[in-house]
């Protein structure tokens, strides 16, 4: 399977081991990248309350080279994965603001049909590849981790602009993909909710609480981990993980996972392979229960 790749920003920026673990899966998967190296950031819905037309174009432009290649337009960020279903969903309902973008693309010698469809990595393992496909590839069962699943916000919500209206079980996936490597899936209920991060520069401290207050409730429920399919979320849960026990004044010390890190230790990878070791909160514990190391 072919896709257009857009790794976002955090991938290669704060979070290296989400694109290195990535590109790791999809060798094992068949998976063909094809990357859009000159694809602008998606401006992580800050951008879009102030300049509108100034989002349209930007995604916009991501959208045309996606369609271009002639592909599906893969995300491994969730943030970007909302964003850009956001303005696709716009573009292809609105015909005066399509005409507004394609004028600005007319620049970049891009013109967008509105013939691209944007999938997070999490669905296309789901929907396009299939479990039945993925399970022959499974080398290290982990078996005996209790994982809790924690999707944030982007990639489920607007329902309208994602698709689950249409499809309701993509607000499964991670559960169903944690059963098939093995791991025993943790359900409470922070699972959906925001992880503090779009709120971190102007109440830190709240920020903070409300990432902590999750990552608790998981690890009260059992869970030996976190993982999650946007790199903000990790930043947020992983890299402030130290700073949110200060605030919280409580001693979480649970790691965070990116899904691709998951998926590759069920693959044969090993946690060096993978970037285990350059998480804030370390991850030997975690791999240590079903007999990895770092």
């Amino acid at each position: 399977m072919r896709v257009a790749f857009w790794p976002g920003c955090v991938s290669k920026g704060a979070c290296p081991e989400l694109y290195v673990s990535t590109q790791k899966v999809a060798e094992a998967l068949g998976l063909e990248l094809l990357e859009l190296y000159e694809a602008p950031c998606c401006g992580a819905g800050v951008l879009s309350e102030q300049n509108t037309a100034l989002m349209d174009s930007l995604n916009g432009l991501t959208l045309a080279m996606a369609e271009r290649v002639g592909a599906d337009l893969m995300t491994i960020c969730s943030t970007c994965q909302g964003v850009l279903s956001n303005h696709n969903y716009h573009l292809k309902n609105d015909p005066l603001r399509l005409s507004a973008a394609n004028k600005v693309l007319a620049d970049s010698g891009y013109e967008y049909k509105g013939t691209t469809t944007v999938k997070h990595l999490l669905w296309i393992l789901v929907e396009d590849i299939g479990l039945d496909k993925i399970r022959p590839l499974i080398k290290h069962k982990l078996t005996g981790l209790k994982i809790a699943p924690f999707y944030g916000c982007y990639i489920l919500r607007p329902e309208e602009y994602l698709g689950l209206k249409e499809r309701p079980e993509r607000s499964t996936y991670l559960e169903q993909l944690i059963e098939l490597v093995g791991g025993e899936a943790v359900e409470y209920h922070g699972k959906t909710k925001c992880c503090g991060f779009p709120m971190v520069t102007m109440n830190r401290d709240k920020a903070l609480a409300m990432g902590g207050n999750h990552i608790l409730e998981a690890k009260e429920k059992g869970a030996d981990l976190l993982v999650t399919p946007c790199p903000l979320c990790h930043l947020n849960l992983d890299a402030q993980q130290p700073d949110a026990g200060r605030v919280l004044k409580r001693t979480i010390d649970t790691p965070i996972f990116h899904l691709p890190q998951l998926l590759g230790l069920a693959f044969g990878y090993s946690a060096e392979e993978l970037r285990l070791n350059h998480h804030v909160v370390s991850t030997t514990r975690a791999l240590e229960k079903v007999e990895l190391k770092v």
